[in-house]
């Protein structure tokens, strides 16, 4: 696909079997429910993905199975963030062989380069790379965050770098000033954090948004919304849905998962990643905030 990347770009959680191996079923069935539920893109295994508790083969499985469900329908975007700039290549070399649409990636997330050394990593990623590369710029400690001024400089001097997703804080100043460093040299900044800057972001200029994908349905409505004008009904859409994006902040990838679990699109809400797992009083919350928001699902 050639077409710009524009809209809600879904990352695809990593479902798990009860015993913690990876569900190839289930992945299958979440690519097909982003698509039906108007996702613009597809992206992963990034940190909603639980990428770190993966093996690289299992990255290598995971890219397989979402390219050859999503058909082409939609763009696929690999992130192949790893320690060192060697696996980031090998897993970017298998997803250009395998068809994928693009690859995303952060500066190595343990080693965390200097500016010069984040620089070389992109250099290195852009030379062995056919297809347009998103830089993922995101708070440590997972992140090493990068200026707007060198995110510009990455994206002007390096031919396949055409894409940024900017989720460092203050995340919608930080966009506007990545887009105006950057100018035309950058396609498109993309945000992130599930959305919740959205109604800031969008005047600002952004490309689109990397959510998780438990609500994409309801994250497609409210860009659609945004994109013909209808401001009211967005602002009314997002404050119905700012109490989940309340809960998501505070307990991330199992709200994701136990969302995805309840709408039966997964057969459990297994993670392999730490965190703190829900009580019954959260389990409590969420069953009412759900009551308030489940007649927005398409699906």
């Amino acid at each position: 696909m050639s077409q710009t990347w524009c809209g809600i770009f879904a990352i695809v959680i990593t479902p798990f079997q009860e015993n913690g191996e990876l569900d190839e079923s289930g992945l299958r069935k979440i690519v097909h429910f982003c698509i039906q539920a108007g996702a613009h893109g597809l992206v992963g295994p990034a940190n909603a993905s639980e990428f770190a508790t993966l093996s690289d083969d299992e990255r290598r499985r995971w890219i397989e199975i979402v390219v050859a469900e999503s058909g082409g329908q939609i763009p696929v975007v690999a992130s192949v963030t790893s320690g060192h700039i060697i696996p980031t290549l090998s897993l970017a070399q298998h997803a250009q062989r395998i068809g994928t649409d693009g690859i995303m990636a952060m500066p190595p997330h343990i080693l965390h380069p200097d500016a010069d050394g984040c620089y070389r990593y992109y250099q290195a990623l852009s030379l062995a790379s056919t297809i347009p590369i998103c830089i993922q710029n995101f708070n440590s400690p997972i992140g090493t965050p990068m200026t707007p001024e060198l995110l510009a400089r990455i994206c002007g001097e390096l031919e396949q770098v055409e894409y940024i997703k900017e989720e460092t804080t203050p995340e919608p100043q930080r966009i506007s000033q990545t887009i105006t460093a950057a100018g035309d040299a950058c396609k498109g900044v993309m945000g992130g954090q599930g959305g919740v800057y959205l109604l800031n972001e969008y005047p600002r200029g952004i490309a689109g948004n990397m959510p998780a994908c438990h609500t994409v349905d309801i994250l497609v409505k409210l860009w659609n919304m945004l994109k013909t004008g209808n401001q009211v009904q967005a602002r009314s859409l997002f404050n119905r849905m700012l109490p989940l994006m309340n809960h998501e902040r505070l307990y991330g990838i199992s709200i994701y998962k136990e969302v995805m679990f309840r709408r039966g699109i997964i057969q459990s809400p297994t993670r392999r990643a730490p965190g703190q797992k829900l009580d019954q009083h959260d389990f409590a919350e969420l069953d009412l905030i759900l009551t308030d928001v489940e007649s927005l699902f398409e699906i």
